[in-house]
């Protein structure tokens, strides 16, 4: 049985419908929070995010969640919305390259919520500097990119500020484009094949054992070190 995944983001593109088994839009309208039917994605982030993860793990079933604006904006309440809409759909892994500088009680539940349905969900984190959310949430792995690890390699972190890093750049390469976010997606890949391969098994896939299982697949350890 394939892998649901949710993926929080500005949408997807046209050509990646036949991935999607279904997907919802969350935006602000007269003060108010609306869910309504997507857009094909007009930022090309949410689609590149879904293009990595298919990479990874081809088999999976995808749910479209838009909450971005044109101009790449959200709130802790639109994101909070797609969780809940996540969780309401049996989705097995969330990923959310997307970092809120607002802690907000909104999105706090609504990540509390999903993580004791025992919903994996992993955030993007920046490398260093303050928090961001939902990273900084208990029960979520924080994500980020690391420069040392080529498309199909993992760096165990494990410092204050992130647990693991993955592949920095898109499909295409592009390197103005790189950044946690995309570091972040090739992490939910990691993520969705092992997942798949594991859930067979008699043991709880929490998000302990499957960074436990990231840790044995890690090609790296311990944070960049830069040198003049």
């Amino acid at each position: 049985m394939s892998l649901r995944i949710g993926v929080i983001d500005s949408g997807f593109r046209e050509s990646q419908l036949d991935w999607i088994a279904d997907s919802a839009a969350f935006y602000l309208e007269d003060s108010a929070l609306w869910m309504g039917e997507s857009s094909f994605d007009a930022m090309e982030h949410g689609a590149r995010v879904i293009d990595i993860i298919h990479h990874h793990y081809p088999e999976g079933v995808f749910y479209s969640a838009q909450v971005f604006n044109t101009r790449g904006v959200t709130t802790p309440a639109q994101v909070a919305a797609a969780v809940d809409w996540m969780c309401e759909q049996n989705i097995q892994l969330i990923n959310m390259s997307l970092g809120l500088r607002q802690d907000r009680e909104v999105l706090a539940k609504a990540i509390e919520r999903a993580v004791s349905k025992g919903v994996i969900i992993a955030a993007s984190s920046p490398a260093r500097g303050d928090p961001v959310f939902p990273s900084a949430y208990e029960g979520v792995l924080r994500m980020t990119g690391d420069a040392r690890c080529r498309i199909n390699e993992i760096t165990c972190l494990e410092t204050e500020f992130a647990d693991f890093g993955g592949h920095v750049l898109g499909l295409d390469q592009e390197q103005a484009k790189a950044g946690a976010s995309l570091g972040c997606a090739h992490m939910s890949g990691h993520l969705a094949k092992l997942i798949a391969q594991n859930s067979s098994d008699n043991v709880a896939l929490t998000p302990t054992v499957l960074a436990n299982l990231l840790k044995k697949q890690s090609s790296y350890f311990g944070p960049e070190r830069r040198f003049k």
